[in-house]
């Protein structure tokens, strides 16, 4: 093989490794409450599951209430190998539409953000 090809193979073969990597991103799988759910009990904390591992001094969530306030939480945690963002929900939701608002950051340093929303039956 001329020393051209072989070059030009391996940067082609080097640019596919590194943008298969540029992309990669931690993305929302499944959350607890689901996406548009109507959950009958006010959960105890939500849970946030990941295609990658999570940092979790770069992540977490915002709730937003019915009446458009911050609704406190506890100190989330990581869990399920890193890819579970749980955060703790230390009192009872009233009835009504919530938003989460979630950011993280995954090992390999991508910050991906994103929201979604459910409701607690009265």
């Amino acid at each position: 093989m001329p020393k051209h090809s072989r070059f030009a193979a391996l940067s082609a073969l080097a640019l596919v490794i590194f943008a298969g990597q540029a992309f990669a991103h931690a993305h929302l799988t499944e959350s607890v409450p689901a996406d548009k759910a109507t959950v009958a009990v006010s959960p105890d904390e939500l849970d946030l599951h990941f295609s990658e591992e999570l940092d979790l001094k770069f992540s977490g969530a915002k709730i937003i209430g019915p009446d458009k306030a911050s609704v406190k939480t506890g100190d989330a945690m990581l869990m399920d190998d890193g890819k579970t963002l749980m955060v703790p929900l230390p009192e009872k939701l009233d009835p009504g539409v919530y938003e989460v608002e979630w950011h993280v950051l995954s090992t390999d340093g991508h910050k991906t953000t994103g929201a979604y929303g459910f409701t607690v039956k009265p």
